[in-house]
């Protein structure tokens, strides 16, 4: 009995002796960091919103609303040599839902550098060689605004071109990333279908990867004006979808509308064999500018510029699909953008990005074929008013949608503009 005593008050004195869990935590350096945002809209109003249904789809076809755009919780922890990372997304944009948005797990050298996205470390300078490579579902490191976060990019939503080329900007794969004084590089092999993919998103329907990769500089002229700049490139294989085969069948088509069956009506439609999948090259190459100048007692004046030209990759709203159309689809895309801080409370911007999904396309007129401007291309007016980790901010957009169709059948031009606000909060 004394024995046991003796044995259990060592114990309960060991016990008292350890400090908590979470203080053990931090001693080792593993702290648990926990961050996220709040993007709620307000749309205002929208030109093309319509009080009806897509007859295809039946999804709603009115975007004047209230909506939650985004709402991400993020947890990560740094443990010296080794990062991870889960963030979670919840929005009402197609319907509640609930999704990993981006996981994980990292090894950084040396221990001491904190771990960055592709957009800060393309702003970043570096004293010492540093590397982190990174597996999971990871940002897509190509050019400027594809690996920006949603938290940080002053406009609402990214350009035209990177939500066709990259949509949603995060892919399953494996990244390395570093940087040694004034100069960065990224490099991903990755599925190729990003989580906001229209036809496989986050998966991969073919065995080849596609490799990605950004090489900057970023550094100061002149003490007050900070400069970056990069180019990016993209290249992989793209994914036909084969079709089954099919029977014969029989179609009835009531030519005089009396109800009844009649011979000649009847119509044989001949079977097809089946078509299998197959595979297309794409590329893309980018080049991206940003330039900063600190203006006493303003803050920031920000001017970016970025330009892609691409082949068979867009995968957003307008899927390339060489195969269907039975030639390579070129695209291009571009934008332009000016910021300025009003001191700390206030920002206000305008950009303009255009993009072609196929600079080729044509269109057949009587008697001959001329070239058709598929170009999309918006103005984005903004204006913001900051406090702390809060934002309020209002967006007007002037869009022109070149895929309408007037009364007699030929292309016009959508309108297309809408009025947006939105309440953002950090934690």
């Amino acid at each position: 009995m004394t024995r046991r005593r003796v044995f259990l008050g060592v114990v309960v004195a060991a016990g008292l002796a350890l400090p908590p869990a979470r203080a053990r935590a931090a001693d080792e350096g593993r702290p648990l960091a926990l961050s996220g945002y709040v993007h709620v809209d307000a749309v205002a109003f929208r030109q093309s919103s319509e009080s009806q249904l897509d007859p295809s789809t039946g999804a709603p076809l009115n975007e004047s609303r209230f909506l939650l755009r985004r709402a991400r919780l993020r947890a990560e922890s740094d443990q010296g040599y080794l990062h991870g990372a889960l963030e979670l997304d919840a929005n009402t944009i197609a319907g509640p839902q609930v999704r990993p948005f981006a996981a994980e797990a990292t090894f950084k050298w040396p221990a001491s550098e904190p771990y960055r996205g592709p957009a800060e470390l393309a702003r970043a300078t570096f004293a010492r060689p540093t590397f982190a490579v990174s597996a999971g579902l990871l940002m897509t490191p190509f050019g400027y605004e594809v690996p920006e976060r949603e938290n940080v990019r002053p406009f609402l939503e990214r350009s035209t071109f990177a939500n066709e080329l990259v949509p949603q900007s995060y892919d399953l794969g494996v990244r390395i990333m570093g940087g040694f004084g004034h100069v960065s590089y990224a490099f991903a092999v990755v599925n190729g279908s990003p989580i906001g993919n229209r036809t496989f998103p986050g998966q991969d329907p073919d065995t080849s990867k596609d490799l990605v990769f950004r090489v900057g500089g970023t550094g100061s002229i002149f003490g007050a004006l900070r400069l970056s700049a990069g180019v990016s490139g993209l290249t992989g294989r793209g994914f036909h979808a084969g079709s089954p085969p099919t029977k014969d069948a029989v179609q009835w088509r009531d030519e005089n509308g009396d109800g009844i069956v009649d011979v000649p009506e009847l119509r044989v439609l001949p079977g097809a064999p089946g078509t299998p999948s197959e595979g297309f090259r794409r590329f893309a190459l980018g080049a991206d500018v940003n330039a900063t100048l600190t203006l006493p007692g303003l803050g920031d004046l920000t001017a970016r510029g970025e330009l892609v030209r691409a082949k068979n990759l867009g995968r957003g709203t307008l899927v390339a699909d060489p195969v269907a159309a039975g030639r390579d689809l070129r695209e291009l895309g571009a934008t332009v953008s000016l910021t300025q801080e009003l001191t700390p409370l206030g920002l206000v911007g305008v950009r303009f990005d255009t993009y072609d999904p196929d600079t080729d396309a044509d269109e057949a007129l009587p008697f001959v074929r001329v070239p058709r401007d598929t170009s999309l291309s918006t103005w984005a007016l903004l204006a913001m008013i900051r406090w702390k980790k809060a934002r309020l901010v209002v967006e007007y957009d002037h869009r022109k949608n070149p895929f309408g169709r007037s009364p007699t059948g030929t292309s016009t031009t959508l309108p297309d503009d809408s009025l947006t606000f939105r309440a953002v909060v950090g934690f």
